[in-house]
């Protein structure tokens, strides 16, 4: 049947009304000259609504969530992992524990270490506007295949990498994996993949003379915050690097440091507030990604500074003792404590932004601030053995509200670094 005179057919209508929509919208922006956020904002139109699937344990998230149909599925570039809260949900189990996971620490296997409570290996990050997907095991093992993955850093970065390690070897044949652990360069292999994650121990990044052999008094530590070249060494050829260093600078003194050539060697040293040594130390860093690292091959991830609870007036405890028996996270929105310092924050902002090479900034720090529950507290070690019950009693010297147990927050850390890959 031919269309009558005088109507167009809809097709040619529907293209009319789309091309005036998009003519009056391009004179609006211009108008109006959006910034370079407004045109990320812009771009949210198109984000899809989120729908479970397999990496959502057949929907869970959705059950776990009650908002997760008004939420979008999660795109690195639009969502953001600093706007969200913890919530608690006994149904979810961690992928593994410190018991079933060969390759954790003692001084992170808090269960193993007598932990009575559970309740810290509950809680999900879960985000305002989009649904953060759930560690697939099978998905990151697929996403390593042929790759080295290496972290870099100091011992909180260490407890990421055994997250990662636990994460996923338990899906691995005996047969089909490896670890062998260095004094600074520690390696499990997944054969069967052709892939690697690795650690390598550089706590401050920048080279110092308490790189290898641990130097406990911070006033004895001398960095030369110009080099980077004896640790970069090991970082060539490596396909994904994950750098972090923060709480080996907050000594709460003045850090020695050495630059250029000096006759008298490390006694030439000059005595730096923390952010300006910090600055000087992530200059160096920085400038060897730029001129070394080829961003066609390699991928380069920042993770932001893990906080410290040593001050439980920072979360109104005003009878606590820094973390200890804490078993709860802190639920008010944006909760900041002493242990961050936003000074180091800034620096790494400043520098990251005008690198040439592409860092992928993961900020773990608002997120993790509220897991004043999560360290090991008075369930680790010190020098290789257990803390005795005299020492458990003295939680104002003992308790290590530093570090985090595993299972726990840095498997969240986790979580957001494989939705980034």
């Amino acid at each position: 049947m031919k269309p009558s005179r005088g109507k167009l057919p809809l097709p040619i209508i529907t293209v009319v009304i789309c091309a005036f929509a998009i003519i009056a919208l391009l004179y609006t922006e211009r108008i109006t000259s959006p910034s370079p956020n407004s045109i990320l904002r812009f771009k949210s139109c198109s984000r899809k609504k989120h729908t479970p699937n397999s990496s959502d344990r057949d929907g869970k998230n959705d059950l776990d969530d009650p908002e997760a149909d008004e939420k979008f599925d999660f795109d690195p570039e639009e969502c953001s992992i600093v706007n969200g809260k913890w919530v608690f949900n006994s149904s979810v189990k961690p992928l593994y524990t410190d018991r079933s996971c060969p390759y954790l620490d003692l001084q992170v296997s808090c269960a193993k270490n007598g932990r009575p409570d559970s309740a810290y290996r509950h809680w999900e990050w879960q985000l305002d506007d989009c649904v953060l997907p759930r560690f697939n095991p099978k998905t990151a093992l697929k996403k390593l295949r042929g790759k080295r993955l290496m972290f870099v850093g100091d011992s909180l970065q260490r407890g990421q990498w055994q997250s990662f390690v636990c994460l996923v070897e338990h899906i691995i044949p005996e047969d089909k994996k490896s670890l062998h652990r260095g004094r600074s360069h520690s390696v499990f292999k997944a054969k069967e993949y052709n892939a690697t994650i690795e650690f390598y121990w550089a706590p401050f990044i920048v080279e110092s003379n308490s790189d290898l052999h641990i130097i406990g008094d911070p006033r004895q530590r001398i960095l030369r915050v110009d080099s980077v070249s004896k640790h970069a060494k090991h970082w060539l050829g490596v396909d994904i690097l994950v750098f972090n260093t923060y709480v080996w600078w907050m000594s709460g003194l003045r850090i020695k440091s050495i630059w250029g050539s000096f006759a008298n060697g490390e006694e030439g040293y000059e005595e730096l507030d923390a952010p300006i040594a910090y600055r000087l130390g992530l200059k160096t860093w920085a400038n060897w990604v730029d001129s070394t690292v080829n961003p066609n091959k390699t991928r380069v991830f920042f993770t932001t500074m893990s906080p410290t609870h040593m001050r439980s007036a920072d979360w109104n405890n005003m009878d606590g003792i820094k973390c200890y028996n804490e078993t709860k996270p802190v639920m008010k929105r944006g909760h900041w404590g002493t242990g961050s310092d936003k000074r180091i924050m800034n620096v790494v902002d400043s520098i990251v932004e005008k690198m040439k090479v592409p860092v992928t900034v993961i900020n773990i720090t608002q997120m993790s601030e509220h897991r004043v529950d999560a360290h090991t507290s008075v369930y680790t070690e010190t020098q290789g053995k257990l803390l005795t019950q005299e020492q458990k009693a003295d939680p104002l010297r003992h308790a290590d509200c530093i570090h985090w147990c595993l299972p726990g927050v840095p498997d969240t850390w986790n979580q957001v670094f494989l939705a980034y890959l």
